[in-house]
């Protein structure tokens, strides 16, 4: 009788993707390093427990079949793309108003750090097709789907909160500098900004091009 759980090779794969994924520069990653260098410590793990939050949500989509769903719907997608796109613009809008702001703006709250990081990771066209397109690659059709993705989905998080927790500890080792130069707060704020934007734009342009 086979094993409902992926094999060895099966998870060292997965686990050589996720790295991948997780350590490469993307909205996640910006969101993380940028709350780091701007407020330290403390509200870099909360950008980081937010975006975590926002993956368990998709590994959650995986294992309902929700993933499946989406992945045959390419209106359901385009949507997850624009979407993301859109808030992406906001956040970096809002970042440079910020930035630009003549007195120092009052420090965001933890609540509100980890509810921009879960709808950031939410609508993460990067993570969206990880799990949409990618992760269903792992996964035996002949055995229990469920036990599947969990092990893998906690595969992912395990590398994830690592990867995170690195340009966490990082970006707020630098942080202090930051903070106490109004020039520096001033321009790493609106290089954050003008990152979001350009992320965001990138993920319209994608979601435009022709299947």
């Amino acid at each position: 009788m086979m094993s409902p759980m992926p094999g060895l090779t099966t998870l060292l794969l997965f686990g050589l993707a996720t790295f991948i994924l997780t350590i490469s520069p993307g909205p996640g990653v910006l969101y993380v390093t940028a709350r780091s260098l701007a407020q330290g410590r403390r509200a870099g793990f909360a950008s980081m427990f937010g975006i975590e939050a926002g993956e368990v949500v998709w590994i959650a989509a995986a294992a309902t079949g929700v993933a499946a769903i989406l992945s045959a719907s390419v209106s359901a997608l385009t949507f997850l793309r624009f979407a993301g796109a859109a808030y992406l613009i906001f956040l970096g809008i809002q970042r440079w108003r910020e930035a630009g702001a003549a007195d120092t703006p009052e420090p965001a709250g933890s609540g509100r750090i980890f509810a921009q990081g879960f709808v950031t990771q939410l609508l993460n066209p990067k993570v969206a097709v990880f799990f949409v397109a990618f992760l269903p690659q792992f996964l035996n059709p002949a055995q229990p789907l469920g036990p599947q993705v969990a092990v893998l989905g906690a595969v992912y998080i395990g590398i994830a909160i690592a990867v995170d927790a690195s340009y966490v500890m990082g970006a707020a080792a630098l942080s202090k500098r930051f903070v106490e130069s109004a020039v520096a707060r001033r321009r790493t704020g609106r290089i954050a900004a003008a990152s979001y934007v350009a992320l965001g734009l990138a993920a319209a342009a994608t979601g435009l091009r022709k299947p």
